[in-house]
């Protein structure tokens, strides 16, 4: 949804989003409460967008707005399919009815519409003959037609060539890792089916920078990288710690936990991932809410095959853990909440940044 935004805004026209982080059209920002917000307050912000001229809109709508039915009536013009693996199984119940709910989307696009669908996705490829709409789709592993070859990437830059419409474009982004190659694909996909100029797509890939949270490096003077990344899934983390391991760190210390109330499920996988792709990891509370953070913590425990952790339930502790036990070269990675700015307890909503609290320990340690 970023990247469409800053694509759209270098072509000079007006654009909307509504996701995860927040809710902004112009000058205008809203905190976001969902993902996808309810039918009369989501009607409601496209009245809005609608009124002061914004002509497109990027929504990231979840499974359970397309469960409850919170986007019927919106006729979308395209839609994206990313890629789908174990989450919210706590309201789904299984994977099937995850897909299912993902697929209503794609199913309910009219004739006139289009589908951008990765193609290297099992669920993607079941995705295609669901749809009536156009589809455009891409790859990096397999046939598309849109697809990524030569990528390369460092600790600040990633580079690609897009193969497309029997052209070779090169592509440069501040966004690192193959699983952003994934998502530069989709958007560069989506940008030249609406019939955008491939130069004019480059560019703002070029100059885009960053999405809050999202393997967002912390800029300091100490010898060893911190990232924070908003990976709270197994796969996720997977392809997080996946990409920091490429950058050919000396150690990567991992710092996660997993969110009360919500598929348990993952717990164990997510404890298991982490501990054999991390040199070493702190299990530490998210978002508890209303569950014991220590009871989270165990069942993330009996996943882990290897003796290669410790356990701090306090967060900020915990990070401050494992930014002590970073050498030179080291990566350390903070992982589950990204760009949310609160720790939901038991005892309810509080303050709490990753990003400041790294910031903070560092401060202290004299980087």
């Amino acid at each position: 949804s970023y990247l469409i935004e800053a694509i759209v805004k270098e072509v000079g026209a007006t654009v909307g989003v509504v996701g995860t982080v927040n809710y902004r059209f112009k000058d205008r920002i809203a905190p976001s409460v969902n993902t996808t917000p309810g039918p009369v307050e989501l009607e409601s912000l496209l009245a809005q967008m609608s009124g002061q001229g914004v002509s497109y809109v990027a929504m990231e709508v979840s499974s359970h707005a397309l469960d409850q039915e919170r986007i019927g009536g919106i006729d979308f013009k395209s839609a994206i399919f990313t890629n789908l693996t174990q989450d919210h199984l706590d309201y789904h119940a299984t994977l099937d009815n995850y897909f299912q709910a993902k697929a209503g989307l794609f199913k309910n696009l009219k004739p006139g519409s289009f589908a951008v669908i990765n193609n290297d996705d099992e669920y993607g490829r079941k995705i295609i003959g669901l749809t009536k709409a156009g589809k455009i789709t891409y790859s990096i592993d397999g046939e598309a037609e849109v697809r990524a070859s030569d990528i390369s990437f460092d600790i600040k830059h990633t580079e690609f060539i897009v193969n497309a419409a029997g052209l070779r474009t090169d592509f440069k982004s501040r966004l690192i890792g193959r699983h952003n190659v994934y998502n530069m694909l989709a958007a560069i996909s989506w940008a030249m089916r609406a019939g955008i100029d491939i130069k004019v797509i480059r560019r703002a890939i070029a100059n885009f920078s960053s999405v809050p949270g999202r393997l967002e490096r912390i800029d300091s003077t100490a010898p060893f990288t911190v990232f924070v990344d908003y990976a709270h899934t197994e796969d996720a983390l997977k392809n997080v710690i996946t990409t920091l391991r490429e950058l050919s760190p000396r150690k990567i210390i991992s710092v996660f936990g997993c969110g009360g109330d919500r598929d348990r499920g993952k717990r164990p996988k997510m404890g298991e991932v982490v501990s054999r792709l991390s040199d070493y990891m702190v299990i530490t509370s998210d978002n508890p809410r209303s569950e014991d953070p220590l009871a989270i913590i165990e069942e993330i425990v009996k996943g882990v095959k290897n003796n290669n952790y410790c356990v701090i339930p306090d967060r900020k502790e915990a990070i401050r853990k494992s930014l002590l036990l970073a050498k030179p070269a080291d990566i350390v990675l903070v992982a589950g909440k990204g760009h949310e700015d609160y720790q939901v307890l038991r005892t309810g909503k509080v303050h709490f940044d990753d990003r400041e609290a790294i910031r903070e320990c560092l401060k202290l340690m004299g980087y």
